[in-house]
């Protein structure tokens, strides 16, 4: 009896060490249970037939040889496991995927004060005149102190013309130039805003006279008259003619047609104190001397 159940052990055995790897524990298994029960079967052989017990146990192999191929997986020995590829589920995530900041954390909302454009500037007027009060000059030398004078009173700032005389510098041979009237309407009016523009040479420039035409706008848009230092003749659009060849003082209190066209307070006669011209006659004017703006 007993070499009968070590040739079916050993039968099995054989059979089973060809099966595929995943088998090999099965194969163990089996064999222990074969070992127990010849043991059994040699121990109880005055309880029963053999053959019965020695049937059974070759049944309880083959059941056992079916087992799927996930329950040999867990029953495998973990140190006859294949190594895993796998990262352990302890270890930490990389420092660079640590740091990096999840998308909402990194799509913060805007400023609305910031992404907002920015609200632009008004347009100036097309067509502006100040308000101001004129005056004609008390000398025949006062030209400018009196452009001075009624400049200033478009601002609302009375001056009278011996003070601005002072201030001025102005001597029998009048007022030496446009930085003067400049340096006094500055030191007049609060943030100084004026600044002097010379046109030098005999005749204005495209570029010139475009600067005097948005010169003249933003002053008057802001409320202040320009003082211009004109030489030699011009004339206005309604054909009159103004001639100073040794040099003149004039304040420019409006503008029509976008700058274009000037008012002009002209204190040398009270009785034509007051006319347009275009920019480009102005500017020509201008040559050789300069204005403030």
């Amino acid at each position: 009896m007993e070499d009968s159940v070590k040739h079916t052990v050993k039968r099995q055995l054989r059979r089973l060490a060809t099966e595929r790897p995943y088998q090999v524990v099965a194969a163990s298994a089996a064999a222990l249970v074969l070992a127990t029960g010849g043991g059994a079967l040699l121990a109880s052989a005055e309880d029963g037939p053999a053959t019965a017990q020695t049937t059974t146990a070759v049944a309880e192999l083959r059941s056992d040889t079916a087992v799927s191929r996930g329950d040999a997986r867990v029953v495998a020995d973990p140190s006859t496991a294949a190594p895993s590829s796998a990262a352990p589920a302890s270890e930490a995530a990389p420092a660079s995927v640590a740091a990096s900041p999840s998308p909402q954390a990194s799509s913060a909302t805007p400023d609305p004060d910031v992404t907002s454009k920015k609200a632009e500037a008004p347009k100036p007027p097309a067509s502006k005149v100040l308000d101001y009060d004129y005056q004609a000059q008390t000398t025949g030398y006062y030209c400018g102190p009196a452009a001075v004078r009624n400049a200033l009173s478009a601002a609302g700032i009375d001056r009278d013309q011996d003070t601005l005389a002072t201030q001025l510098g102005t001597t029998y041979a009048g007022t030496n130039s446009a930085e003067d009237t400049t340096r006094v309407l500055n030191a007049t009016v609060k943030g100084s805003p004026y600044e002097t523009t010379m046109i030098r040479g005999g005749s204005a420039t495209p570029t010139q006279m475009d600067q005097l035409q948005a010169d003249v706008v933003a002053a008057v848009s802001d409320g202040r008259a320009v003082v211009v230092n004109v030489a030699g003749s011009a004339t206005d659009t309604d054909g009159g003619w103004h001639s100073f060849p040794g040099g003149h003082y004039i304040a420019v209190v409006g503008y029509d047609d976008a700058g274009r066209q000037v008012k002009i307070a002209d204190s040398a006669d009270p009785s034509y104190y007051s006319y347009w011209m275009s920019t480009i006659d102005l500017a020509n004017w201008a040559a050789t001397r300069g204005y403030s703006s």
